[in-house]
């Protein structure tokens, strides 16, 4: 069994994604997507930045390895009319179904990073990005005190310890993590830049309400449930996550969320 395929087919990360679009729309823009730029958007989920680069025109490939996730992104750009955006399953260590140099841009955003073997999927999308193009992911950061690193983290003292090669995706939030694994594909670390962002989910229910949906659909969060069933402490998991949701909510409607999380902004240019 794929155990990462396995987390993210769990529930229905789209979801999540729904409290997601604005700010994957917003921070597409910033990307400098022009008519015609071949785009990779790896580890797309249901097409949070996929949707808005194809609206600016850029001819876009993503590749999720959650069938679930797949089918609902071609749904959702049938549904748009984007006939220069589709969706196919794929694997971050291995895209081996992608030939060398096919892409202007690849973006990975809160996607890559929770693939197995970041090395392989450094040097994945360095294979295949065209010479003179660009990669950006974006990356949650460990211990940063905002929402979903808090998420990992509450979950995680819930959870059993992972097997010994596992190597967290948090630690694509660590910017020599970055530069080490990008240059053992041979990029220079001159072309690695890097920035502080903010990602905002905003979902039209109370704080409570945004954490069961957490953990009805978000795999991570449902594993957590899982195992703190086991050992009687849901109830625990349910207080930490609703007093975590409560204290970042910034909406000034108490039937609402616009809660911010800060990431790492990673630019690689080839």
């Amino acid at each position: 069994m794929n155990l990462n395929k396995a987390l993210w087919e769990k529930g229905d990360f789209t979801r999540i994604a729904e409290s997601m679009r604005e700010s994957g729309e917003a921070l597409v823009k910033s990307f400098g997507i022009r008519k015609g730029l071949t785009v990779l958007d790896l580890g797309c989920g249901d097409g949070t930045t996929a949707l808005p680069a194809a609206k600016l025109g850029a001819d876009v490939l993503g590749v999720d390895i959650a069938r679930n996730l797949v089918d609902a992104g071609n749904k959702r750009a049938a549904e748009a009319g984007l006939t220069n955006c589709t969706f196919q399953e794929g694997d971050a260590t291995n895209l081996r179904e992608l030939a060398d140099h096919s892409f202007d841009l690849v973006v990975s955003i809160f996607g890559a990073m929770f693939a197995p073997k970041p090395f392989d999927v450094a040097k994945e999308m360095v294979r295949v990005t065209r010479p003179g193009g660009r990669i950006i992911m974006g990356n949650w950061i460990p211990n940063d005190p905002t929402l979903v690193a808090q998420i990992l983290k509450i979950s995680s003292t819930y959870t059993p310890p992972p097997p010994e090669d596992f190597v967290s995706p948090m630690t694509w939030g660590i910017e020599s993590n970055v530069i080490e694994r990008f240059t053992a594909a041979g990029v220079p670390a001159e072309k690695i830049s890097f920035a502080r962002d903010t990602f905002t989910f905003n979902y039209p229910s109370p704080p409570t309400a945004f954490v069961d949906e957490f953990r009805k659909y978000y795999g991570p969060t449902m594993n957590a449930f899982e195992a703190a069933q086991k050992n009687g402490r849901s109830a625990d998991l349910q207080k930490e996550l609703e007093d975590l949701f409560n204290s970042q909510n910034q909406s000034s409607h108490t039937d609402a969320n616009s809660i911010p999380a800060t990431f790492l902004h990673v630019t690689v240019a080839l």
